[in-house]
């Protein structure tokens, strides 16, 4: 009933992870993110344990493959499940249960791996992939939409729409962006919107915020007010 992207940003060591269904609030169940470390999609009859547990075993050091096989191995439901990981050992691993309802599958690569469950059929997944490895010209959020919304034009969730998520996490503890859409007639469009109208403040004020470096961060609001209306003065000059 999902497919959702896990995508590690090589030279930023950035963590993405998209994910659409015909459910409600997908965000709150599926993506799960260790910054800096691993991450975790639990989808399909979904076991929410997968994703705590699944960053305990990556906080650990355990590898893609082994934390889709302890994972699975201590599940009697397992045929039911469906999961994808990028594990502490920087690979990706994915589990597709004989049990899930077709077309279901999932892809694993070098930098990114994609899952899907209920969808419309394999070109879905191929889809996403396609774009998301094409679409380089794009920022992270931006490439994780648009290959997105090319599983979706490929047929996506063969019952629907309701629900999608963007989490992003950079080299802190919190995450740099986290969006989700619980309940739209389209909400990769809306996704879109709410990542555009992130770019009016979030993006530059994000940078101000207290980091493990600095554990105040920037709190002189005269700065901070300055700093966002410049970048919101050059966004508008380069349209």
């Amino acid at each position: 009933m999902t497919w959702s992207i896990i995508y590690r940003e090589r030279d930023t060591g950035r963590i993405a992870v998209a994910v659409a269904t015909k459910f409600f609030a997908v965000g709150a169940r599926v993506p799960y993110v260790a910054p800096r470390k691993g991450a975790v999609c639990t989808q399909a009859l979904l076991n929410p344990l997968y994703g705590p547990r699944g960053l305990r075993l990556i906080d650990d050091g355990v590898g893609a493959a082994d934390v889709v096989r302890l994972l699975t191995d201590a599940d009697d439901g397992r045929a039911h499940r469906q999961l994808h990981v990028l594990g502490a050992d920087g690979r990706f691993a994915g589990y597709t249960g004989a049990e899930c309802v077709p077309w279901c599958g999932h892809w694993t690569g070098d930098d990114f791996s994609v899952a899907g469950n209920m969808l419309a059929g394999p070109q879905v997944v191929s889809e996403t992939v396609r774009v998301l490895r094409e679409r380089a010209d794009l920022d992270l959020p931006r490439r994780m939409i648009a290959a997105m919304k090319a599983g979706e034009r490929a047929g996506g969730d063969k019952r629907g729409k309701q629900s999608a998520a963007l989490v992003i996490y950079g080299d802190q503890d919190w995450s740099e962006l986290d969006l989700r859409v619980d309940d739209h007639i389209e909400p990769l469009l809306e996704l879109a919107r709410l990542e555009n109208a992130s770019r009016e403040r979030w993006t530059e004020f994000r940078g101000f915020l207290a980091t493990r470096e600095n554990p105040a961060g920037v709190f002189d609001r005269a700065t901070i007010d300055a700093a966002i209306a410049a970048a919101t003065e050059k966004a508008q000059a380069a349209e």
